[in-house]
């Protein structure tokens, strides 16, 4: 298996790479969908999106660079760039305010991915108390307006 090029060593092929996380996880989800496991594609389609917004934060990791000024110190002696670290990572405490940087669309489909990412550990609650969907039916809907979304901007990144 390959390891995942690091963004501090590797710009371009950690986008590459993480591109091509983003279009296999997507896969995975739907065929999930289709074997009726929907907290399972629920996450893939969840990694899918986080994959796809690492590789588009490296086109604004200059002004990642600004807003994030800073090192992160790694296991051992290694120190990197904070927000190379954010783009490696993309924490998920991080997602809602890094997808803002990347356009009021981007951040919408977060918005639907953390709900997604939020069924898939609590499944459906029919008060919408632990759960923001109150049938699978409601969250398969939502799961593939995600997938939907991935595939479409990964026709478009580059």
């Amino acid at each position: 298996m390959q390891e995942l090029p690091k963004p501090w060593f590797d710009l371009l092929g950690y986008k590459k790479t993480r591109i091509e996380e983003a279009y296999y996880e997507s896969k995975i989800a739907e065929e999930f969908i289709n074997e009726g496991l929907l907290r399972n594609a629920a996450g893939k389609a969840f990694q899918a999106w986080k994959a796809l917004l690492g590789a588009m934060l490296v086109d604004i990791r200059d002004e990642l660079l600004k807003k994030y000024p800073g090192k992160k110190r790694l296991r051992g002696k290694k120190v990197v760039e904070f927000a190379d670290w954010l783009i490696a990572i993309v924490p998920t405490s991080y997602l809602e305010e890094l997808s803002l940087l990347l356009g009021k669309d981007v951040n919408l489909i977060t918005k639907l991915a953390l709900a997604v990412h939020e069924y898939q550990y609590n499944g459906a609650d029919k008060d919408a108390i632990l759960s923001p969907f109150r049938t699978d039916e409601i969250a398969k809907i939502n799961i593939l307006n995600l997938l939907e979304e991935v595939r479409a901007r990964l026709q478009k990144v580059s």
